[in-house]
């Protein structure tokens, strides 16, 4: 793989593996490919399909990605206990979440992929019109837009 930063290339591996959008025997190519390159994928073996299709529910009946979504916003909403905000990063660690930012990317480049992330946030047709107003804002608090 000379050229190419196998951490980046393992990461991408992975992030097909857990796309919904990418055909079983892709996913399975992606799988043998992590193997051969001595990488393992413990959140996709600890998941039966690998990913959370929008809409799929846990044993309870609840939205998998709503539920992970909400104890993303529990680690950043100031009012919430660090009690809660513990329990929240070890259910996300557990579902294979990453906390820290890979190595070799700063600050910046941090804030302008998170920029991106809400600037196509404003162009989905499939996010409510609150979640646009609340992209805007932000956008215009960081310089964004």
């Amino acid at each position: 793989m000379s050229g190419h930063d196998e951490r980046r290339v393992a990461a991408g591996l992975k992030a097909a593996i857990h796309n919904p959008n990418v055909s079983e025997e892709a996913k399975e190519r992606a799988q043998e490919r992590l193997q051969g390159m001595g990488t393992t994928t413990s959140a996709t073996q600890e998941r039966d399909t690998g990913s959370y299709p929008v809409g799929s529910t846990d044993e309870a009946g609840h939205e998998t990605n709503r539920v992970l979504g909400g104890y993303k916003a529990t680690l950043h909403n100031p009012n919430t206990s660090e009690g809660a905000k513990q329990h929240a990063r070890e259910i996300l660690e557990a579902d294979g979440y990453q906390f820290e930012r890979p190595e070799g990317v700063t600050e910046d480049e941090h804030q302008v992929r998170v920029n991106a992330g809400y600037k196509a946030a404003l162009n989905n047709p499939r996010v409510s019109d609150e979640a646009k107003l609340h992209a805007e804002e932000y956008l215009r608090e960081h310089g964004g837009l």
